[in-house]
């Protein structure tokens, strides 16, 4: 139990164990939460305690490391097998519901929870793992295990030299995800738009971002179809050969509803595609869009002042109808297919009469 510094309360901690399948040697850390990051963060800890990557590594089909489990051919989460791939490593997770495949392991979870934590509590995370790292090195390597009969410490030493080596720099985590490629051709990652190949539109690819990077991915074979330096939010990044030669349907489809919507709107939302191509879409949907809440004779006025001071862009519509709100339409008393009041009012005398006499 150790205090959470949010909330100030006692909480129960998650522990990652990993030990290895020849001397027992465990390298046990605590955290408060799980998640894909976090999971592949562990090992990659693990690994640099012990000065070296295993070769393979024996795991529970939890989430973090696995999407699909099977004994065969298992799905693992992306992030966790690139991890594993950085220091030359291979996850093979154990069949469904069968945790004694790696019994070793178990083993030093519950030897974990019964001997040193037991019982106790924490003020901080760092207060728990210290006392942990003690006991590891203290009582954990210096016993003699049970089924060896030998010092865990003194096993290590032989296995170390097996170890694989580090890699010279740490892995560089990424968020991934899946997208759809919209009719501009993009794929929106944080607000900014990324070119997919052409032929792509209305499918769905995967992606993985970092600060520097946004790749863009077949979800069948994974393999990279295109790598974009990192956007600021509201930007595109589009590649001359992801540019279409000529006009998609959809756009076409999409500019025809512009015109039909207005003639000053239509003839906005066409030189917005001249002057921008597909990455005017987004913005002429916004045109229409406003339509919808303005109203068509309000966005058609705002669209007309636009062109009179020749600028094609869907902000500035869009301020000029929030600086200039219209009055909200009303039903109209007087018109040439709605009867005067006074003809019902009439109508209604005359019945009224007639029913009394």
């Amino acid at each position: 139990m150790v205090r959470d510094p949010v909330t100030g309360k006692y909480r129960r901690t998650r522990l990652f164990v990993m030990t290895l399948g020849y001397s027992r040697k465990s390298v046990r850390l605590l955290v408060f939460r799980s998640s894909s990051q976090i999971w592949a963060e562990l090992h990659e800890k693990a690994f640099r305690r012990l000065t070296g990557a295993t070769r393979v590594v024996v795991l529970d089909n939890l989430r973090e490391g696995v999407l699909s489990p099977d004994i065969y051919d298992p799905t693992l989460n992306p992030l966790y097998r690139d991890v594993l791939q950085h220091y030359g490593a291979v996850a093979l997770p154990c069949r469904v519901a069968d945790p004694d495949r790696k019994g070793k392991v178990e083993s030093g979870v519950g030897h974990a929870q019964k001997t040193p934590l037991k019982g106790l509590r924490f003020e901080s995370l760092e207060e728990a793992q210290t006392y942990l790292d003690h006991w590891e090195a203290r009582w954990a390597d210096t016993r003699i295990h049970g089924t060896t009969k030998r010092q865990v410490a003194v096993m290590f030493a032989e296995e170390k030299p097996v170890l694989l080596p580090l890699p010279v720099e740490p892995f560089r985590y990424y968020q991934y995800g899946e997208r759809t490629v919209h009719l501009d051709g993009c794929v929106e990652v944080e607000a900014a738009y990324y070119s997919a190949p052409p032929g792509w539109i209305g499918r769905r690819v995967q992606v993985q971002w970092d600060t520097r990077h946004v790749r863009l991915l077949d979800p069948r074979t994974g393999q990279l179809l295109r790598e974009h330096l990192r956007q600021t939010r509201g930007r595109h990044r589009i590649q001359d050969e992801d540019r279409p030669q000529k006009t998609p349907l959809g756009t076409m489809q999409l500019l025809a509803r512009a015109d039909r919507a207005g003639s000053q709107i239509g003839v906005l939302c066409r030189g917005m595609h001249r002057e921008y191509g597909e990455i005017a879409v987004r913005r002429i949907q916004g045109v229409l869009s406003l339509a919808k809440k303005y109203g068509v004779a309000s966005v058609d006025d705002a669209c007309a002042a636009a062109l009179e001071m020749g600028i094609c862009e869907y902000r500035f519509v869009r301020r000029y109808l929030e600086r200039n709100p219209q009055l909200p339409l009303s039903l109209r008393q007087v018109d040439p297919l709605i009867r005067q009041l006074t003809l019902y009012r009439d109508f209604i005398q005359d019945k009224t009469k007639e029913s009394e006499t």
